[in-house]
């Protein structure tokens, strides 16, 4: 199924809560991956399934202990646990001394968590600037989102971010914005964004709610499901599953007509055989 990496390149605008409320909406199985090489904190943040803890020493850590003897996509569950809400996730590493030892990691990683079979993953990776090495495991996503603050300092380093980005895969982004002038700083963001003439998928937005962040991490139902928090994921969610089925058309497609231009032609005039 498909790799979505989200992601930033300034400070924390808000990636890991904005990575799990699109899980709890989710139209399809998912898997939240946190895969920050400067450590995540998913297994300190949310409850368990049981309403216990998270093992923090279970997930990417396990997994690239395993993956040197090479890594299948049907291993990857091996190492997931699930948090209350029922959303299977892959706790990451807890600090980004780790990483260093895991610097092969990145891009058989990423190739599969790309080809699950049964889920769509939703890659948590932090800030892209930092860590060069995850260049191996975006190159993978089916589509990159990249967050950002509407602040000056934040939308000039995402102006930079997209000037590096390669062309495939595609890319949108999304502002974490104030609710009180909502559509305004998207609008905002999304003439800036135009301004750079680097193409973008889609200029969204997913509203600043710091209460729904606090519901998301222990209470899942009615009062979360009427924050803005999870209202403005599921618009974004929907924008997000468009968008890949549209890759998914178009690549059909392609492999379509890649098909019938490698059938033998027809025999033109007179008697067939």
């Amino acid at each position: 199924m498909a790799l979505i990496v989200l992601a930033a390149d300034k400070g924390a605008p808000g990636v890991t809560t904005a990575a799990t409320a699109l899980g709890a909406i989710w139209p399809r199985p998912v898997l939240l991956a946190e895969c920050d090489p400067a450590g995540g904190d998913l297994a300190y943040r949310l409850p368990a399934a049981d309403g216990g803890v998270l093992n923090p020493a279970r997930g990417l850590l396990t997994l690239g202990a395993m993956a040197r003897r090479g890594l299948h996509p049907d291993q990857i569950h091996e190492h997931t646990q699930k948090i209350i809400g029922g959303l299977d996730v892959l706790a990451g590493l807890t600090h980004g001394e780790q990483a260093s030892g895991l610097t092969w990691l990145w891009g058989p990683l990423g190739r599969a968590l790309a080809t699950l079979p049964d889920a769509d993953v939703l890659a948590d990776c932090g800030r892209l600037g930092g860590h060069p090495q995850l260049a191996e495991l975006t190159t993978e996503a089916s589509l990159v989102v990249l967050f950002t603050r509407a602040s000056l300092d934040h939308v000039a380093h995402l102006r930079e971010r997209l000037q590096v980005m390669p062309r495939e895969p595609q890319v949108g982004v999304v502002v974490i914005a104030d609710p009180r002038q909502y559509r305004t700083t998207i609008d905002e963001v999304r003439r800036i964004v135009a301004g750079t003439g680097r193409h973008v998928a889609f200029v969204s937005g997913l509203a600043h709610d710091p209460k729904g962040a606090e519901l998301l991490r222990g209470q899942w139902g009615g009062r979360l499901d009427r924050s803005l928090l999870i209202r403005t994921a599921r618009e974004l969610g929907g924008r997000l599953d468009a968008q890949l089925r549209a890759q998914e058309s178009a690549e059909s497609a392609f492999r379509a007509r890649e098909q019938a231009a490698r059938l033998p032609a027809e025999p033109s005039g007179g008697a067939r055989p």
